[in-house]
């Protein structure tokens, strides 16, 4: 009996494993855990495809659900299908429809799931804690109205980030307000705290700079626990229980957008990048407790991150400079190759090899290697314009344009 229950605890700790939780996947980073994956000369075959509205936000999965968040009429809504059959389970306004005046309408951030909850950031600033199960509100926060801040330009974009008992979220405010957290308590059941108004409520914030459009991440470096945010200004460390700054490095762009991803290169370095001003830049971080700071390994125009973020694999950094897709060294910034023909993509990386989706919505798939780019097996996944990256769980593939989601099943595997 014993080792039957320990062999059905083993089996739902590898499901969960496979999921997708979040932007960029179970570690914010763009790389599944999910192995053997592609054994057939065509690994792509379509499961299911469903309308969808106008938004860029990407796909979460968990516990055989999938989430996102969509525009359409006079609303904005997070949505939750079954990932199995992409039958809609529940939907829920999250604010108005958002229109953008060059065309890129509806909402940009990815829900984040965490047990029980869903949090999801609508493009206007409104903030919900939902039941993950049947979308009930759990609680709700305004952003521009709590912390005196203006919808950005492009819309909020930013995911939610959780780190412990932290939700991490931008806000957008003044004096102090830009970088804000709210608690959560989890000493008590989940639904029932966070239905009280309580939950929700701001610990701390900090920075008092113009916010981007792009998301926090958490990582462990020189034995401390940190934060980064990537503002219009600069790169900011932040620790994780009050908020205090242990390292800032000032980085401005053309109109102030910092829109890619931080990626964390362990032990002790960090990258990013933008258009529109220095490229890309590789940060060591040295010291230790509050003595923290960052020194500069490289800097180079070679990979300029738009929106996509790049995707750290065995030391190399996979991403698109403007509409050519890159690989560089990851110590020295070195160029290793680069390849046209996917416009301005995004990708990401499983069991050794990057999955690509093409700005027109042409699917591509290749060796991870830095010995040069080879696709091996392409899918025809939309005909229109696709801003939002992949996500792969449980040996399915899923991706949207900004009118329809669709889900791919991956079989077999290219030898």
């Amino acid at each position: 009996m014993k080792n039957a229950i320990a062999f059905l605890l083993f089996l739902t700790a590898a499901a969960q494993a496979a999921d997708w939780p979040q932007w960029l996947g179970p570690q914010r980073n763009g790389i599944s855990s999910e192995t053997g994956l592609f054994t057939a000369e065509q690994p792509f075959a379509e499961a299911w495809r469903v309308p969808l509205g106008n938004g860029f936000s990407s796909i979460s999965v968990a516990d055989g659900r999938a989430f996102t968040m969509f525009a359409q009429g006079d609303d904005e809504f997070a949505i939750c299908l079954d990932a199995e059959t992409g039958v809609e389970i529940w939907r829920h306004r999250t604010g108005p429809y958002y229109k953008e005046t060059q065309g890129g309408d509806g909402p940009r951030s990815t829900p984040t799931v965490d047990g029980e909850i869903v949090y999801a950031l609508g493009a206007t600033g409104k903030l919900f804690a939902l039941a993950a199960a049947s979308g009930t509100p759990i609680w709700e926060k305004d952003l521009v109205a709590e912390f005196s801040s203006q919808v950005p330009r492009w819309g909020f974009s930013t995911s939610p980030l959780v780190e412990g008992d932290l939700l991490l979220v931008e806000a957008g405010g003044h004096d102090g307000n830009f970088v804000v957290d709210m608690a959560i308590d989890r000493t008590t059941p989940v639904t029932a705290v966070a239905l009280d108004k309580a939950t929700g409520a701001t610990v701390w914030t900090a920075l008092n700079e113009k916010m981007s459009y792009s998301s926090p991440i958490a990582f462990t470096a020189a034995g401390t626990r940190q934060l980064a945010y990537f503002t219009a200004y600069s790169l900011t460390g932040l620790a994780p229980e009050d908020g205090r700054v242990y390292w800032r490095y000032p980085w401005k762009t053309r109109y102030d957008v910092s829109a890619a991803t931080p990626v964390f290169i362990a032990p002790d370095r960090i990258f990013f990048s933008t258009v529109n001003g220095n490229g890309g830049t590789v940060l060591q971080i040295k010291g230790n407790g509050d003595s923290l700071a960052v020194e500069q390994v490289w800097q180079n125009k070679k990979m300029e991150n738009e929106f996509g973020t790049s995707v750290l694999y065995e030391n190399h950094l996979y991403g698109f400079g403007g509409s050519i897709l890159k690989c560089l060294d990851a110590a020295t910034g070195e160029e290793k190759w680069k390849t046209r023909g996917y416009n301005k993509g995004t990708l990401i990386v499983a069991d050794g090899h990057l999955i690509i989706l093409g700005e027109q919505g042409n699917l591509g798939l290749a060796a991870a290697t830095p010995e040069g780019f080879v696709e091996k097996a392409s899918y025809p996944a939309f005909d229109s314009r696709c801003w939002t990256a992949p996500s792969l769980a449980n040996g399915r593939l899923y991706m949207r344009d900004e009118s329809e989601i669709v889900c791919l099943k991956i079989q077999g595997a290219i030898q």
